[in-house]
């Protein structure tokens, strides 16, 4: 008896191995930092650790989902750092305590949380909204557009900070509601979950929702998958960039005022940097500079393993200068990998 050979599917190539490493080199490297740094100091996992982590980690996520839609929409925002110390450095002058003896504004009372908040969020919308229109309208870079914003939101922080009567000196002695709002913890039964991780969870649905049931997201990646056939489309492409950066500054502003109430103080130099591991958070997270490609899981998971690395390299004594370096070298290895995808397509 004859045995039949089964003619093979055309359709069904086999597994790449060499393709799918060479594609997930940059998560792949990153957890086996990890697993290096578990094995030198296996006390770095613990739950107190990787509580600590995911508050730090929550305000940077707030960041990194704001200019997330940015990228997606086929831009950057080199800014986003000093929107956020403006924010910080407003949002901690107006709420510190009144029997601090070193207030910005002696006579100013007792404000409501929320006024200086929204003041904030108003203000980096604003920015962030100059951002938008400077690249739609007057179709400036994004790169130049939002590295000269980065420029003078910090000389009008810098202003700000650099007041009399006490002139540039960090602004302390925050109100202690304004702290708790950062610093405090959910309790349930024996366990804490900290404020901050409640609100970047929030924040986290609430741009899932935006970003893939709302017009809003729709023409958002529209844009940034190809803008010329966006506009064919009907697509509104001033509005859905006007848009798209309104709404990070609006991020900017919320996480900028957690920051400072986080660490209980504010500088001009707070957010510096911060645009560096928020992109590179959103790259390691699968998004593409090419535009059009992204999700809100994928920001979360970069911006977690980004922070569980420079966390964990911290709590083995490296160098911060020489993280500046991995940082550095994960954002060219993350470009690098992301173009070779774009052109293969």
């Amino acid at each position: 008896m004859e045995a039949t050979l089964t003619p093979k599917d055309p359709s069904k190539k086999p597994f790449n191995w060499a393709e799918f490493l060479l594609n997930n080199a940059i998560a792949i490297i990153l957890i086996l930092l990890l697993v290096v740094i578990v094995i030198i100091e296996p006390r770095f996992l613990s739950i107190v650790n990787f509580r600590n982590i995911l508050a730090q980690a929550s305000t940077r996520l707030i960041f990194a989902l704001g200019v997330g839609g940015i990228i997606i929409a086929k831009g950057t925002d080199l800014s986003l750092g000093r929107q956020v110390g403006i924010a910080a450095v407003i949002s901690a002058s107006l709420l510190q305590a009144v029997d601090y003896a070193y207030r910005m504004y002696p006579d100013l009372p007792k404000l409501p949380i929320i006024v200086p908040v929204l003041a904030v969020i108003a203000i980096t919308a604003i920015l962030s909204g100059v951002n938008g229109f400077v690249v739609a309208k007057l179709k400036v870079d994004p790169f130049v557009a939002t590295l000269g914003m980065q420029v003078i939101a910090f000389g009008l922080t810098s202003i700000y900070f650099d007041r009399p009567p006490y002139g540039a000196q960090p602004i302390g002695g925050l109100d202690r509601g304004f702290m708790n709002w950062a610093q405090g913890a959910l309790k349930i039964g024996s366990f804490n979950i900290p404020y901050l991780i409640i609100y970047a969870t929030i924040v986290a649905i609430l741009v899932w929702v935006l970003w893939n049931k709302t017009r809003f997201g729709k023409n958002m990646y529209a844009v940034g998958g190809n803008i010329e056939a966006a506009t064919v489309s009907g697509v509104n492409v001033f509005k859905a960039l006007m848009s798209t950066y309104i709404f990070a500054g609006v991020l900017y502003g919320l996480g900028g005022a957690l920051e400072a109430a986080r660490v209980g103080s504010a500088t001009n130099r707070t957010g510096e940097g911060y645009e560096l591991d928020a992109i590179a958070a959103c790259i390691v997270g699968g998004l593409s500079f090419n535009g059009g490609i992204g999700t809100v899981p994928g920001i979360i998971f970069g911006t977690l393993i980004f922070m569980v690395i420079s966390y964990g390299l911290n709590f083995i004594g490296i160098s911060p200068y020489l993280q500046y370096i991995v940082k550095g070298l994960i954002i060219i290895i993350a470009v690098a990998i992301d173009s070779r995808k774009y052109n293969k397509r």
